[in-house]
């Protein structure tokens, strides 16, 4: 608290002289009356009546006239103020604080103490004065001046208190910002937070139980039911102000984590590329169907041959660059793979891969591996000339005994074809699937419908739709479209001949 808070001005000091010019007159009255009581013995009776009658409490509010009503009112509100000046003159008596920043730890909690016992002398004298006047009647009963003076004094005891509340919170150290206190510090912080809001709040309901009940909004007049707006809308902020300090008080920080905001930008340039590129290679292929259909039907095998050759430049481009794609990727991801735990199919495909190394050789055997998009199904890449006869033995081989083919079909994966083949044993209950890869051009799968007749039809609809020939298949031909149809709908460079169709 500054030095211009503590002095007081002219006007104050002149109230303040006045009141102790009255108080002094009243107490040398009363002791000359109390002199004149000793003198005279025979008068004592008499003269002790008005002495009693000063020193008397004061009749009870039911029988006070008006005149003694107000009396009693000015005269318990004279003695707050005495009580108010005499505690403010024994603090400027003392020596003046030194600024908060040059104070010891012990000074500032000294300080601190001090103005927390100066707020509770005045809430207790502004109580002591409250508790002197005269006690207010039921509203029910009163006259709307004496409402409105109820509802004036019980606002002005609001300010009061938030007044000395402010000023011991004044007088104490300021706060550090959240971010330099330690957490003893925030701990204190909060608590002293939330102990302010509780004290606001009480103040408020304090204020509004002293003021006279509202009525009910359909006997109110106009000008009050504005009044009765602007206090609740005063109240709302209010409330709204203490829930904000006592948040802010409690706010210690949050922390940031990282995200992967990175990862997903790459993907999404990814797939946008990729789509870009497709759409582009579409509007060229409508472009050449166009310049086809102009050039007539005279042109029609010159035009094939140009579509054939921009189908195949573009599977090739498009098979290159998965592959280099695929390489960065694995550049890239290599030294952050970590080991995992084995497949629970693992020992089954360690005994395929055992038994047909021992059979056929290693040099058989192009790859396997347990699928981990497909339920973890062990996985056989088997070289495409030996596939035939490797087909048999895992068939007939009493330890394995695949005697099942449950799916045949085709992929195309733009640089290459490969046929998939999923075969499950009865006999022990285990299933296994195999891959053999053929080229773009002059494709071929040696057929194992005579080892499983359900290869049959899977075999020609894989002709049908993907171009794969499968040599040993006793009648290979178009399931699905008709014997006249031009391409393979199934390939990624597939180009519609037709367009009616």
């Amino acid at each position: 608290m500054s030095d211009e808070k503590k002095r007081p001005t002219p006007e104050e000091k002149a109230q303040a002289a006045a009141e102790a010019r009255a108080k002094a007159e009243a107490l040398r009255k009363l002791r000359e009356q109390e002199a004149s009581s000793e003198n005279t013995a025979e008068d004592a009776p008499a003269a002790e009546e008005p002495v009693k009658a000063e020193a008397a409490p004061a009749k009870p509010v039911s029988e006070m006239t008006p005149e003694e009503k107000a009396a009693a009112k000015a005269a318990a509100a004279a003695e707050a103020i005495a009580k108010a000046k005499a505690a403010k003159e024994a603090k400027e008596g003392a020596a003046p604080s030194k600024p908060v920043s040059e104070m010891t730890p012990e000074e500032k909690a000294a300080a601190k103490a001090a103005a927390a016992a100066e707020a509770i002398a005045k809430a207790k004298a502004a109580k002591e004065a409250k508790e002197g006047a005269a006690p207010s009647k039921p509203v029910s009963e009163m006259t709307p001046e004496e409402k409105a003076a109820a509802k004036a004094a019980a606002a002005a005891e609001a300010i009061a208190k938030a007044k000395a509340a402010k000023e011991a919170k004044e007088g104490a150290a300021p706060s550090k910002p959240v971010s330099e206190m330690t957490p003893e510090e925030k701990a204190a912080a909060k608590a002293a937070a939330a102990a302010e809001a509780i004290a606001k709040a009480k103040a408020a309901k304090e204020a509004k139980e002293g003021a006279a009940p509202s009525k009910p909004v359909s006997e109110m007049t106009p000008e009050e039911k504005a009044a009765a707006k602007a206090a609740a809308a005063a109240e709302a902020l209010a409330k709204a102000k203490a829930a904000k300090e006592a948040k802010e008080a409690a706010v210690q920080g949050a922390e940031a984590g990282g995200t992967d905001a990175d990862a997903d930008a790459k993907a999404k340039a990814a797939a946008a590329a990729k789509a870009k590129a497709a759409a582009a290679a579409a509007a060229k292929a409508k472009a050449a169907r166009e310049a086809s259909g102009d050039a007539g039907d005279a042109g029609g095998d010159d035009a094939k041959a140009k579509a054939a050759a921009a189908a195949k430049a573009k599977a090739a481009a498009a098979a290159a660059a998965k592959a280099k794609g695929a390489q960065a990727g694995d550049d890239a991801g290599g030294a952050a793979d970590t080991p995992k735990a084995p497949s629970k199919n693992q020992p089954y495909l360690d005994k395929y891969v055992s038994r047909l190394t021992e059979e056929f050789g290693p040099e058989t055997l192009e790859a396997s591996y347990i699928n981990e998009l497909a339920k973890e199904v062990p996985t056989l890449v088997i070289k495409n000339d030996r596939w035939h006869e490797v087909a048999q033995f895992m068939k007939e081989d009493e330890k394995l005994g695949f005697d099942y083919l449950s799916d045949l079909h085709g992929v195309d994966y733009e640089d290459r074809l490969e046929v998939y083949y999923h075969l499950y044993s009865y006999k022990n209950r285990q299933s296994v699937a195999v891959k053999v890869k053929t080229g773009r051009e002059q494709s071929s799968v040696p057929s194992v419908m005579d080892i499983w007749h359900g290869a049959n039809w899977n075999e020609r609809e894989t002709f049908d739709l993907l171009g794969i020939h499968f040599p040993g298949h006793s009648d290979l031909r178009r399931i699905l479209l008709p014997d006249d149809w031009v391409g393979y709908p199934l390939r990624k460079d597939y180009v519609q001949y037709d367009e009616e169709v």
